[in-house]
């Protein structure tokens, strides 16, 4: 028997949500997202004291993730001859395709992590970004922005 529709597709769904509500992209100095303009931010100046280059690992921006699943819950819904069968086939698809779909759709960023001791508090921050290690020294004066959820490092 297969499972009704009305019980697959909500799995399907709403494990697609869930896998690709990880998807981010990473931020440099340069680049902001639509919700990002216009918001005030606080700015505080600083000295930079250790550059490193880092891995940004890939989440892609959500779509090829959430496809992936939804797709792979379908494909997945078919598996089996009764209920629990098509519903255990569709979320173990939903899981597969939106890994797939990640992977597809992102690649890994080279990034920089920070360590900044701030002029004002001298407080020292880590703030990790994209860009190259060659666009900063130790020792460089540098603008630290944040909206209170997203930080940046500038000159």
């Amino acid at each position: 028997m297969k499972a009704p529709r009305y019980f697959v597709l909500p799995a399907v769904l709403s494990t697609a949500m869930l896998v690709s509500a990880c998807a981010s992209s990473p931020t440099s100095s340069r680049t902001f997202s639509s919700s990002e303009a216009g918001v005030q931010q606080t700015v505080q100046w600083g000295v930079v004291e250790a550059v490193r280059p880092v891995t940004i690992q890939a989440s892609g921006t959500g779509v090829g993730t959430a496809t992936g699943a939804v797709l792979g819950g379908i494909a997945g819904s078919t598996v089996g001859g009764g209920r629990r069968a098509n519903t255990a086939g569709a979320v173990a698809g939903a899981v597969a395709g939106g890994a797939a779909g990640n992977a597809i759709s992102g690649s890994n960023t080279t990034g920089v992590e920070f360590t900044v001791r701030l002029e004002e508090t001298g407080q020292t921050v880590a703030v990790v970004q994209a860009g190259s290690v060659n666009d900063y020294r130790v020792g460089d004066r540098v603008r630290v922005t944040s909206d209170g959820r997203t930080t940046r490092v500038s000159r």
